[in-house]
């Protein structure tokens, strides 16, 4: 029976399609890591007090980066260049979503709208990372080789959806409701695009890496089209609300250190960072 836990099983049991799996993520886990140091370098001194929360995120998101990394080390494979078609952040950037690298390369301080774009932005993308990650955590969060991983990570991206919501209210309180409400709106449309043509080319090359029979990746496709059905006619809203978190000052501490692989030494530490209306 074909199920996304068969799958993914399928795609972890054979090298290649776990190198790629494994490349994929952690090439767009360093993209983030770098865009959270740079905006933490940058923010306007009325934002001063989020730097530490988002270098932490972007500590978080090195650290994942890392934790791949090591998984693909474990097994003997080096990562991959990872094909332009699957490289979500990068397809996000040239949708226009979020702050464009080259406004961060640039030793200029943000404005406080952009570390409004930079949330809420970060409120959707988040939104999508912490659904995947329940997922993989419900599937293998025991799995003897990957369980440890998985459960960090997807507590990671937990505490992150958990800071967007926070901070975004906390600026809605003080007069950007309506740019939040319209950013919020604008990212998650153009968000669930680029997940559907990622998600498609991803498993088109899984596909030919693991020698899917056509009709197999016909109804894979099917899966992947009729989520981003659900999602265009009304499935984005829960991308956009905001409601005050259970975790509150999610990322007011210190993180926590990456897991090592067996007979590899413990990753450093992380440095410290910490309804809508």
């Amino acid at each position: 029976m074909l199920s996304a836990k068969s799958v993914f099983q399928e795609i972890l049991d054979n090298d290649e399609s776990f190198r790629l799996f494994c490349s994929v993520a952690a090439s767009g886990e360093a993209q983030g890591g770098w865009e959270n140091g740079r905006i933490a370098a940058l923010v306007p001194e009325s934002s001063r007090s989020l730097a530490p929360k988002i270098a932490r995120h972007g500590a978080d998101e090195d650290k994942h980066g890392r934790i791949f990394n090591a998984l693909l080390r474990r097994r003997g494979l080096e990562p991959m260049e990872v094909p332009p078609e699957t490289d979500y952040t990068m397809l996000l950037e040239a949708r226009g979503i979020g702050l464009a690298h080259d406004k961060l390369r640039r030793d200029e301080p943000l404005t406080e709208h952009d570390i409004v774009v930079y949330l809420a932005h970060s409120r959707v993308t988040e939104q999508r990372a912490s659904a995947q990650m329940m997922m993989l955590r419900g599937y293998f969060g025991d799995h003897p080789d990957l369980g440890r991983a998985v459960r960090m990570i997807a507590d990671d991206e937990d505490n992150h959806l958990a800071y967007c919501h926070e901070e975004l209210l906390r600026l809605a309180a003080g007069g950007y409701g309506r740019t939040i409400q319209r950013t919020l709106r604008e990212s998650a449309l153009a968000e669930m695009e680029v997940y559907r043509d990622v998600s498609l080319a991803v498993m088109a090359h899984m596909g030919r890496l693991l020698g899917w029979p056509r009709p197999k990746s016909a109804l894979l496709e099917a899966g992947i089209q009729a989520l981003h059905t659900y999602e265009r006619l009304g499935g984005w809203r829960r991308m956009v609300s905001l409601r005050m978190p259970e975790r509150r000052n999610a990322l007011g501490g210190p993180a926590k250190s990456a897991p090592a692989a067996p007979g590899a030494p413990e990753a450093p530490e992380a440095p410290e960072a910490p309804e809508f209306v």
